[in-house]
């Protein structure tokens, strides 16, 4: 059975696809179908009405008309989609090139190719034509000339959207080769606009080389072709209006059919097309039970003082200032804090994935490896952190919708993972795939692994994300809120699911949960780091913070999420500020509850920084 039988999104493209076959099909069957001679002259019968004989009439020099449509459009047709096709090879890889790579060369993929639109297209057409002459091939060199800077512009600018997508970054992490990654991850993303583009350009080109032919400056006579038709029908209209009706209706009718069909083409071919809080108290403390790792362990993460420059147009910002802390093996570590506390950027420089304009500016990231040996993951090349991304070091992305490359199946995505870091070969990656979503609780793993991530639920594709992550059992797990919007009950399993994983790896694995959500890290966490305004503010053992903060803005953060519906919820007033304008000594003194007048003028010593539970309100606050 077909493919067609199968999915009804194919079947959107029956009707216009015959169509626009059967136009095909005739135009190049032209030499062989039994049609008249369409140079052929019968001056006697000129402007003869349609018959028998010749369905459509005879011209002013007696030619047959239907005969003069046919092979028409074969020049026509034939002539637009070969410079549509040229002009979007060319102008798509301009465009990609230009938006991934940017700097220099964009400047000379994509600006230089912009320069043509300053001209207007059929004067520049004229230009060309005048100086190397009519002619079919000039045409298809005009006309890709032309329309590559428009190919190249949807090109770059789809690009410039794709490449700071999750599933981008994590081609990245796995290694790939930028050709690879353009080729096999950006490309089929940004195909659907290109599509579209290309049946924008055929149907531009026709109009454009019909209005070059009306000129006399296309096709040659006497070559049949639509504009040539409709330029010699214009004499003799008031005579024989038909002759000017049928090559205006066959250039409409193909220009309007070929952008029905690349539209129906363009959500078939995008499986996107097809797509049709707070924890409650059943999860209060005993649902997931913590490790209880000892704090003795050997640290399998070390962070020493880290910071982190934004590069801004008005100088280099430290967005995340002294940052240290430590995670053992076998030890949940949640680091907290509101949006803008740096605690994503402190997860992505430990995975050496930092946007490009920021930067580390001091301090250490250690990690000791499967061999015991501890290493400066700041100090390594790509190509050494591109070994340890996705085996022993892992992440889990915020939002698994742009985590999961949408036109590639969820197995074939977790599969690579498998296989960028180890021997498997393709049948033994799939069967771990299946192995790893039965084990992470996708139901029918077989399909699940062939399905796309528009057909997954939001639960389901992070536990996709989830399997990917956990494929090659890393050392170190970095959860970056895997929960956000995703429901209460598939928020519970979630968690559910990543204490087990953990405590089934058999290999120590550490836990760093990036989250905002305090009742998530009073279930999981063993040890909580809070961040405000890109710095460390608090640390400690998770029961100890929470029964006696010793900080303001944490007792603030654990106001904000009353335990009970008994509880007053107490919301922290302003926002936190921007780096280029922090206040100085305390941070969190503009919207302290608690601050005194002359807190800001507090002596270092005793302002909230140091490691571990040194941290120390500027007052003796006494939080019960």
């Amino acid at each position: 059975m077909s493919m067609l039988s199968f999915s009804p999104r194919w079947n959107r493209l029956l009707v216009p696809g015959a169509l626009l076959a059967l136009v095909v099909a005739v135009v190049a069957a032209a030499p062989i179908l039994p049609l008249a001679d369409p140079v052929k002259q019968e001056v006697a019968r000129r402007l003869t009405a349609p018959d028998a004989a010749h369905w459509l009439g005879q011209d002013e020099y007696g030619r047959d008309v239907l005969s003069r449509i046919i092979w028409g459009g074969r020049v026509s047709l034939t002539v637009s989609f070969l410079a549509a096709a040229f002009a979007g090879i060319i102008g798509t890889l301009l465009g990609l090139v230009g938006g991934y790579f940017r700097g220099i060369v964009e400047l000379v993929s994509v600006r230089l190719a912009e320069v043509i639109l300053c001209f207007p297209p059929m004067l520049l057409a004229l230009l060309v034509v005048t100086l190397l002459g009519p002619g079919a091939v000039t045409l298809v060199l005009v006309l890709t000339i032309l329309f590559t800077p428009a190919y190249a512009r949807v090109a770059y600018a789809e690009t410039l959207s794709a490449r700071t997508l999750d599933y981008v970054t994590a081609q990245t992490a796995l290694g790939a080769t930028a050709p690879r990654i353009l080729l096999r991850t950006v490309l089929p993303n940004i195909a659907p606009p290109l599509l579209v583009q290309f049946s924008l350009t055929v149907a531009a080109a026709m109009m454009l080389e019909s209005g070059l032919s009306f000129l006399g400056l296309g096709v040659v006579p006497p070559s049949p072709s639509w504009g040539l038709m409709i330029r010699a029908a214009r004499s003799v209209m008031e005579q024989a209006p038909l002759l000017l009706l049928w090559p205006c209706l066959a250039l409409a009718g193909t220009v309007l059919l070929l952008n029905l069909f690349c539209d129906r083409l363009r959500d078939v071919l995008d499986p996107r097309g097809a797509a049709v809080g707070v924890i409650p108290g059943f999860l209060r403390r005993g649902r997931l039970p913590a490790s209880g790792t000892a704090t003795t362990a050997p640290a399998l993460l070390s962070i020493e003082d880290l910071t982190l420059a934004l590069k801004t147009p008005t100088g280099t910002l430290n967005v995340v200032r002294g940052v240290s802390f430590a995670v053992a093996p076998g030890e949940t570590v949640a680091l907290v804090g509101e949006s803008g506390s740096g605690k994503t950027l402190t997860a992505l420089a430990v995975m050496g994935l930092l946007p490009p304009v920021v930067s580390p500016a001091g301090g250490a990231i250690r990690f000791t490896g499967r061999d015991g040996t501890a290493v400066d993951l700041l100090a390594l090349t790509e190509g050494e952190m591109r070994r340890l991304r996705g085996n022993d070091l892992a992440i889990i992305f915020q939002d698994p919708s742009s985590s999961l490359n949408p036109v590639h199946r969820c197995g074939k995505q977790v599969a690579e993972a498998i296989r960028a870091h180890g021997t498997a070969g393709a049948s033994a990656a799939k069967a771990k795939v299946v192995d790893l979503f039965r084990r992470v609780g996708l139901p029918d793993p077989e399909r699940r692994a062939n399905a796309f991530p528009h057909e997954l639920s939001g639960g389901q594709k992070q536990r996709v994300m989830i399997a990917a992550a956990v494929a090659n059992t890393p050392r170190l797990l970095i959860a970056d809120e895997p929960t956000t919007a995703l429901d209460v009950t598939v928020q519970a399993q979630i968690l559910d699911l990543l204490a087990d994983l953990k405590g089934a790896s058999g290999t120590g694995m550490g836990l760093l949960f990036v989250t905002h959500n305090l009742a998530v890290v009073r279930q999981i966490a063993d040890k909580v780091v809070v961040m405000y305004a890109g710095e460390v503010v608090e640390e400690g053992p998770v029961a100890e913070v929470f029964a006696r903060p010793r900080h303001p803005y944490t007792a603030a953060l654990l106001a904000s999420a009353p335990e009970s519906e008994a509880e007053e919820l107490a919301a922290i007033p302003g926002t936190v500020p921007s780096p280029a304008a922090l206040p100085p000594g305390c941070r969190f003194a503009p919207r302290c509850a608690f601050s005194t007048p002359d807190c800001d003028r507090a002596p270092p010593e005793r302002r909230n920084v140091g490691p571990g539970r040194t941290a120390r309100c500027i007052r003796d606050m006494e939080v019960a």
